[in-house]
């Protein structure tokens, strides 16, 4: 693909939204998402707990990568292969929850001994569905944020951008290729050149800014292969050798904070920012 001339900012489009309703299980693509401040509305304020209110993600469970969450019609709707849908009407008034996600602590919402049932059953697991109310503020990681920054369930940050240039430089390494859906990423764009967006600091998606504040580290479950739940030991083995960080990991995107809400559209324009 052409990306024209040095000075055309606009050449550098989103190709892809994603949101992830429940925490660590599979995402829907968008062709709009409105943000509110949180990061895109609905994303990830869903999260599946085990018995003592510790999250659960693909690293333990690696069958979370099957169940499909939906956000449609007012409610949630969880699919998984063998299992019947299931509509999760969210319950405000449900059982009261602390909750820890990392070194977070905060107050969540039980959804329910339905929800609860369908997802042990499908995940084999016992666990328990909870959710994240409009009035609990959980602030975004502190050591890049601002007191003001809130994020979902998301681990530290509303947002995560991947390039696809970044992609294709990994996927030259590879032996098999790689779909994005490994890396999770909230917003996909093309990208110029192969891992530009680490030198960047602010960015501007349609009329949203956004801080590009942290690489991010990557975990295991990168390795999982999001259509099947099998877990390898690619791309994490291959990114190692070159996107490596001492101290702190292996990169692959960038974690963003968004200056206020808005709107995201696939084929808006990325430009940079001093």
């Amino acid at each position: 693909m052409s990306h024209g001339s040095e000075g055309a900012e606009a050449t550098r489009i989103v190709t892809a939204l994603i949101r992830y309703p429940i925490k660590s299980c599979r995402g829907t693509a968008l062709t709009e998402a409105p943000v509110g401040a949180r990061g895109i509305v609905g994303d990830r304020e869903y999260m599946i707990v085990d018995a003592d209110g510790g999250f659960l993600t693909q690293r333990e469970v690696p069958r979370m990568a099957l169940v499909v969450p939906l956000l449609a019609s007012g409610a949630l709707w969880l699919s998984g292969e063998g299992m019947p849908d299931l509509e999760v009407l969210q319950d405000a008034n449900g059982a009261p929850v602390r909750v820890t996600v990392w070194s977070d602590t905060c107050m969540a919402i039980d959804q329910g001994a339905q929800a609860a049932a369908w997802l042990s059953g499908f995940l084999e697991h016992p666990c328990r569905l909870v959710y994240l109310p409009a009035g609990e503020r959980r602030r975004a990681d502190q050591e890049h944020a601002g007191p003001d920054d809130e994020v979902g369930f998301a681990d530290g940050f509303p947002f995560l951008l991947t390039t696809e240039a970044s992609l294709h430089a990994l996927n030259q390494r590879l032996a098999s290729p790689l779909p994005m859906n490994r890396f999770r990423p909230n917003i996909v764009i093309d990208g110029r050149d192969a891992f530009e967006e680490d030198g960047w600091s602010r960015i501007r998606i349609g009329d949203l800014g956004f801080r590009v504040v942290k690489p991010c580290a990557r975990c295991a479950i990168t390795t999982v292969d999001q259509l099947t739940a099998a877990a390898g030991k690619e791309p994490l083995r291959t990114l190692a050798t070159f996107r490596r960080v001492s101290g702190k990991g292996v990169m692959f995107g960038q974690n963003l904070l968004h200056d206020g809400p808005g709107v995201l559209r696939v084929g808006s324009s990325v430009t940079l920012r001093p």
